[in-house]
């Protein structure tokens, strides 16, 4: 923490020499090296998007069946979620390019490995064995790119601030990609070939991801090259040799190398936060197949891509005018506030959901809420965890989020078989609301004694 207090009356160059009214967002930009790792990282998370749908695009064009397609995306996203906390680990401990590179090249090639193998209509065991190795070699590059803007502005004037703004214009860059990968993924499968759609997303994580791996003036000190003893002379001749001609560790030095850090989920404040985000994310799945069923039995879906894309662009919304700001007060106070508000969109959605123009107007307001809720979600992980463990802290908030929007899902199917499309409308407000007092519970525990 004195680090921090430290950090915060440093005041260095920005490298642009801004002036008080400059625009945070200019701001940032002047930091070298800032857009070169923020563009890279974000065409490097074009598969959160499109890989999970690319899936299911592939399998029912290739074999004519949805239930075996919907099974493998879950297959996929279930590996997914049970390894990303586990590479953010190595990343913090051993540094981003080192471990990087490594876990790019096994990602890249698994992703590829899946591709051809449903291109070439492998037998469906084969193909979900495929599935799942791709999923456990995914890592999370907004948590990476997000540990690089705490690192980038560690010493910045007013950096506090820039920050929350880049949180924010994170959470905006998630947003377009999470309304353009699923429009490209479904003109690929549908205009291109039924396969294209897999490749594509694995082209942009291969070069997105090698440039962003390549810039090592914005790469987080590792936290074995912040220890300032080592364990045994075998450790301390491996770090050696790390440094010298290469940044890619070995897999034994990955396993014995430095210190082994306290696990983020001891920190106080964790836990309750981790909960707060699997029961709020409920509620986004929810929407989504309750608003498919309104729709398809209404005659329209053909508009519910435009349906659905409403609630992201008020999010886009949201997060430009969020990172504008700087709110005084807890991040916790942010939080109940926040989804408070989306409470209540979620009811105007029960109300409003047989006239579609109107639910598309309440989605907007609504949207406004939902990127300031991750990023304050992010903010609040940076203010419980040390910087040696921010990437794994980012990441098991990640895994959260995508529990949550896999039970939801499941909650909401379950719901519109048995109640039908108005009952399913009524499960987002529900679960927001569900998640108000845990997240009171968070800001009581974020009042007691740090234990950093």
């Amino acid at each position: 923490m004195t680090d921090t207090r430290r950090a915060r009356k440093t005041t260095v160059n920005d490298g642009g020499g801004h002036t008080p009214k400059a625009s945070p967002y200019a701001r940032l930009f002047r930091i070298p090296g800032a857009k070169a790792f923020c563009v890279s990282g974000a065409v490097a998370r074009l598969p959160i998007s499109m890989m999970s749908l690319g899936i299911v695009l592939a399998l029912n064009h290739l074999y004519d069946n949805w239930t075996v397609a919907g099974t493998m995306s879950a297959a996929y996203v279930f590996a997914l979620s049970c390894v990303t906390p586990f590479y953010a680990r190595a990343f913090d401990r051993f540094g981003q390019a080192r471990v990087g590179r490594l876990a790019l090249a096994v990602q890249v090639a698994a992703m590829l490995g899946f591709a051809f193998g449903a291109l070439m209509r492998v037998p469906i065991p084969l193909l979900f064995v495929l599935a799942v190795v791709m999923g456990l070699t995914q890592f999370s590059f907004g948590a990476l790119v997000r540990t690089r803007w705490a690192y980038a502005l560690r010493g910045v004037d007013d950096g506090e601030r820039l920050l929350n703004t880049a949180y924010a214009m994170e959470a905006a860059i998630d947003e377009v990609v999470f309304i353009l990968g699923p429009i490209l993924a479904a003109w690929l499968a549908t205009s291109v070939h039924p396969v294209s759609q897999l490749f594509v997303p694995t082209l942009a994580c291969g070069i997105g991801g090698t440039v962003f791996f390549m810039l090592k003036s914005t790469q987080p000190k590792p936290m074995v090259e912040q220890v300032q003893t080592v364990a045994s002379p075998v450790a301390e001749s491996a770090l050696e040799s790390a440094d010298g001609g290469t940044d890619t560790l070995s897999l034994s030095q990955l396993r014995h190398q430095g210190t082994k850090p306290k696990n983020v989920l001891l920190y106080t404040g964790v836990l309750p936060l981790l909960v707060v985000f699997v029961v709020f994310n409920m509620s986004f799945t929810s929407f989504d197949v309750s608003i498919t069923a309104a729709m398809q039995e209404a005659g329209v879906e053909k508009f519910l891509g435009l349906q659905l894309a409403m609630f992201a662009v008020g999010s886009c919304i949201g997060a430009v005018v969020f990172g504008s700001r700087q709110l005084k007060g807890s991040h916790w106070a942010h939080m109940v506030i926040f989804l408070g508000l989306l409470t209540i969109g979620f009811v105007l959605f029960r109300l409003t959901m047989d006239n579609f123009f109107l639910l598309g107007v309440v989605e907007i307001l609504a949207g406004l809420c939902v990127s300031p809720l991750f990023t304050t979600g992010n903010l609040i992980v940076k203010s419980l965890v040390p910087a040696e463990s921010l990437t794994e802290g980012l990441s098991w908030l990640s895994t959260a989020g995508t529990v949550g929007t896999s039970i939801g899902s499941s909650i909401g199917g379950i719901v519109l078989d048995a109640s039908g499309v108005h009952s399913g409308m009524m499960l987002p407000w529900i679960f927001t609301a569900a998640a108000l007092p845990l997240a009171f519970l968070g800001w009581r525990l974020s009042h007691r004694p740090s234990q950093h």
